[in-house]
């Protein structure tokens, strides 16, 4: 360990100036001071940095031989060790968390897209269970104006009905009196003329037969082609006169 003291900082620095006044070449008195005092000032600085570096060495000479060092060091080391312990459980800890919030972020966020896609599901099913109201209605609606077509259809039928019935009562009251003498008539008319006309023959012909005394002659006019007066006529020509 060397000393440096202000007499040698003194000697070094005449010696220094001196060497550098014969190397540069100084001549003026004034270019001589200046730089002897800033080399002075230089030196100077340069010997309180070496009195505290050799403060600093003494010292730790000092705790090196002391024998509370290495016990001091120890618990440094403790200490540090418990710090970097501790920062790294905190670290993990943060970490932790930090996945922690990120899969409950992810979880609240599949539930949000859940809920997104059920509440579209629930608005297209209202929406399809708006529009059958709506068509029931209308078919609802319909149903009811047919139905008062019907009701208004039955009470006129129900009144045709009663004037059927009605009008039958009166052609039954009708009946009773005019076919007895329409078939006492018919009776009459073919024990008199032997005329007998067949049923279900075209309405505009007369076809039957005239059942004469010794002679059946067959009957087969078209009312179209002929007047009632010649029918009448021909039918009357095959009754007999002779009683």
């Amino acid at each position: 360990m060397c000393y440096i003291t202000h007499e040698s900082t003194r000697r070094a620095t005449h010696d220094c100036v001196k060497r550098g006044n014969e190397r540069l070449g100084l001549k003026t008195k004034r270019q001589f001071r200046t730089l002897q005092f800033n080399w002075t000032k230089m030196l100077q600085n340069d010997a309180l940095h070496y009195v505290d570096l050799e403060n600093t060495g003494e010292d730790l000479i000092g705790l090196i031989e002391s024998s509370k060092a290495e016990d001091v060091l120890r618990v440094a080391r403790k200490k540090q060790q418990a710090l970097f312990d501790h920062h790294t459980e905190a670290k993990k800890a943060v970490t932790e968390l930090l996945n922690s919030l990120v899969h409950s972020e992810e979880v609240v966020g599949q539930k949000l897209l859940d809920l997104e896609g059920q509440k579209s599901q629930m608005m297209r099913e209202l929406e399809k269970v708006e529009q059958e109201v709506q068509q029931s209605l209308a078919k609802s609606h319909t149903l009811d104006s047919e139905l008062q077509f019907l009701q208004r259809e039955l009470e006129r039928l129900k009144d045709s009905e009663k004037e059927i019935q009605a009008l039958q009562q009166e052609v039954d009251e009708d009946t009773t009196e005019i076919i007895p003498s329409a078939i006492y008539l018919a009776q009459l008319y073919c024990k008199v003329t032997r005329i007998r006309l067949e049923l279900g023959t075209e309405p505009h012909i007369l076809h039957g037969v005239h059942y004469g005394r010794d002679l059946a002659t067959p009957i087969n006019i078209d009312t179209l082609s002929c007047s009632p007066c010649e029918v009448s006529d021909e039918l009357w020509s095959l009754v007999s006169t002779d009683w």
